[in-house]
């Protein structure tokens, strides 16, 4: 190709290409023409992102995930008994602090309700929620997906996890499976699915802010030391509501139930908290095996390291993260296992413990008579020992919850009180009432949910002993005396039949 061919040749290709940009232009360009907004949209160069080229990827797309556990999330509805506003002028409530019930019948309580969340765990119809949802409850109804209502019974509840099973009688139901926990990373994509302001199914996205963050929000009815706190931290919306929703990943496994918010509102402020599906798990299956949860402890008084604890106690701790043993219990799994005051635990079974929460939700998966492996620092060097884990009374035998007793008297029925609130109220028995139908005492002030601590001068530490005392007194007018499951005490007066 000569000199002159070749000019002709890049000028023919220089006239072609500006010909096919302009047609292009022209062909992209929306025409004065076109008579609708349809039209007008379907013009626009935003719609280039409608090919393959611009789809969501399967990994990172919401809707197989929501589309898959939203039937699994159910709405809980609670019935409780909450307080009446204040009336004084009786000794007794003025003293004592016991509230005197009006003589119409509506007592010193009323009925309120409360709502939350659920998720369904198994297709037999058990389901996992916060025990802040249904606690105090005198019935739970259960709404499904579909709308489909029931009547929900309690398993068993763990307020040191702020956790719940229930049941409901059905089959073939929707579940969510659970996912482990422990493979969530900071910055991995969740869903938060509940009910925020009675809002049914409602599905919010966001990611996975931290984990192991322990907020100081939930207490131990037993004992301060006990509560575990190792949320899953996320910016997924949860409001009011949301209570016992499901936290799942992309696969749609469960990772969490969503617990708590950080706010000074009472809704959403950017942060929500959830119990790991690690925890829940383990807490589940101890409530449909026992009815209880089975703690092993390690037995030790811990604290995060910390430059001011360092300050605080003059040492050199050589590391900047760990759990530091303040205290050994006598006769406890560490003590046996030979760990000290002061050494510092940073891992446990071969995982790292940079903090009290981590640590206690790893030993929090165990149960009395399991062993762990901990790892821990003492003047600089490691050491690894292997630790039996006991419950907090000491051993490792399993704690089954008992059924409780029941007694019959002029058509009211008694209960005796359950282990976990005799130790949130304080009380060393009590009988707690479960029907009345008997008019007399409706209007005399009897409550199903109130728990009846004295006939008279007598103490009443069980159903049996309320029968006998009740029994005994036939004929005469006495003073029950007693409290509601949330604090409140109260009494009446009633006349017993001969």
């Amino acid at each position: 190709m000569n000199k002159k061919q070749f000019l002709l040749s890049i000028l023919l290709a220089s006239v072609i290409g500006g010909l096919v940009a302009l047609a292009g232009v022209s062909l992209l360009t929306p025409s004065e023409k076109v008579a609708n907004f349809e039209e007008k949209q379907n013009t626009s160069f935003v719609n280039w992102l409608n090919n393959d080229n611009f789809n969501i990827p399967d990994g990172i797309n919401f809707v197989a995930s929501a589309s898959q556990v939203t039937p699994a999330v159910v709405h809980i509805r609670s019935t409780v008994t909450i307080p009446e506003g204040r009336r004084g002028g009786n000794p007794l409530e003025e003293f004592f602090d016991f509230r005197y019930p009006d003589r119409d019948g509506q007592g010193p309580m009323r009925e309120g309700r409360s709502s939350g969340s659920g998720v369904i765990i198994s297709k037999d119809g058990y389901i996992v929620t916060n025990n802040h949802v249904i606690e105090n409850a005198k019935e739970i109804s259960v709404t499904l997906h579909d709308n489909t209502r029931y009547r929900a019974k309690i398993i068993g509840t763990d307020p040191t996890t702020d956790l719940a099973l229930l049941k409901i009688e059905a089959e073939k139901l929707p579940f969510v499976p659970f996912g482990d926990s422990d493979k969530t990373k900071v910055g991995e994509w969740v869903l938060a699915v509940g009910n925020p302001f009675d809002l049914t199914s409602t599905v919010t996205a966001g990611i996975v802010s931290a984990k192991a963050r322990n907020i100081g929000i939930l207490r131990s009815e037993s004992n301060n030391n006990l509560q575990i706190e190792s949320f899953i931290q996320t910016d997924a919306v949860v409001n009011r509501g949301n209570s016992g929703g499901a936290l799942v990943n992309l696969a749609g496994e469960l990772i969490g139930i969503n617990t708590a918010i950080a706010s000074q509102t009472g809704t959403f402020n950017g942060y929500a908290f959830a119990v790991p599906s690690s925890i829940v798990k383990k807490v589940m299956d101890d409530l449909l095996e026992y009815g209880a949860v089975q703690r092993g402890l390690l037995g030790i008084q811990i604290q995060d390291i910390s430059p001011e604890l360092e300050d605080y106690l003059d040492k050199d701790f050589s590391v900047s993260q760990g759990v530091y043993v303040a205290e050994v219990n006598e006769g406890s799994g560490g003590e046996e296992a030979g760990l000290e005051s002061g050494d510092i635990i940073i891992g446990v079974d071969g995982k790292e413990t940079n903090s009290v929460s981590r640590l206690q939700e790893l030993v929090a998966r165990k149960r009395p008579g399991d062993q762990v492996e901990v790892k821990f620092l003492r003047n600089g060097k490691e050491h690894v020992v292997k630790a039996t884990l006991k419950n907090i009374s000491g051993t490792t035998k399993v704690v089954k919850r008992e059924e409780p007793e029941t007694a019959d008297f002029e058509s009211v029925t008694f209960e005796d009180l359950e282990v976990g609130i005799k130790q949130r109220l304080n009380l060393d028995g009590g009988a707690v009432i479960i029907e009345v139908d008997n008019d007399k005492w409706k209007e005399a002030g009897a409550r199903e949910g109130f728990i009846i601590t004295y006939v008279g001068r007598e103490k009443i530490l069980s159903a049996k002993d309320l029968k006998k005392a009740l029994s005994n007194a036939k004929g005469k007018e006495i003073m029950v005396l007693g409290i509601y499951p949330n604090g409140q005490r109260s009494y009446f007066e009633i006349t017993l039949d001969n």
